[in-house]
């Protein structure tokens, strides 16, 4: 593929991705430090303890001022039947070719992603994968992770079971892009990658 291509492509799929991004306007409340949250209503047994549930095990003297949530995505990895764990750590370093992992063929495989939230509850935490090849996209996934409160402890996400596509037409570059965003629109995670489709691992 020459640079006109590449670039070509490249703009193809920035314009489909903004078709797919939706414009949600909604007035939300305003952000409270997660130590705040904990004080109001502190009289009211019954939202005490759906507080204490929603929290879980979080270390309430560590709990700053801090209003905006964080989510770091620790790492991905690719899980194959009868291999070995691929762990990639975020962002992805390529190879020689610049290809951050290969996949084979006709082959099953699932996605595991770990990620830490701090300092708020995050809302609505979801992803979306895009792939394409040759500049035509081939896969969209929205998915929704749901709610999680601070703790030191990663979460875990499986994704649910794949197949990459087989024969001589799947095999080759493919270009991708992971975004994980909450309902506030705010974004954790904005990364473009390639991977490989080959015949062998």
């Amino acid at each position: 593929m020459d640079q006109e291509e590449a670039s070509v492509s490249v703009v193809e799929e920035e314009e489909e991705e903004d078709e797919d991004e939706e414009e949600v306007n909604m007035e939300l409340g305003p952000l409270v430090p997660l130590k705040d949250h904990l004080d109001l209503d502190k009289d009211d047994v019954s939202l005490r303890r759906w507080k204490e549930q929603l929290l879980g095990d979080v270390d309430t003297t560590k709990l700053g001022e801090t209003v905006e949530p964080e989510v770091t995505i620790l790492n991905l990895a690719i899980l194959a039947p009868g291999r070995p764990d691929l762990v990639l750590s975020i962002p992805f370093v390529p190879d020689d070719k610049g290809y951050a992992f290969v996949l084979k063929d006709g082959s099953t495989y699932s996605f595991r992603f770990s990620f830490t939230v701090s300092n708020n509850i995050v809302s609505g935490l979801k992803y979306s994968h895009t792939i394409w090849k040759t500049g035509v996209r081939v896969e969209n996934q929205k998915v929704m992770l749901g709610t999680f409160s601070p703790r030191q402890e990663p979460y875990t996400h499986k994704a649910e079971e794949d197949t990459t596509p087989s024969g001589m037409f799947a095999r080759g570059s493919y270009s991708a892009k992971l975004k994980f965003v909450d309902d506030d629109g705010k974004v954790y995670l904005d990364m473009r990658y390639s991977f490989e489709i080959r015949k062998g691992w």
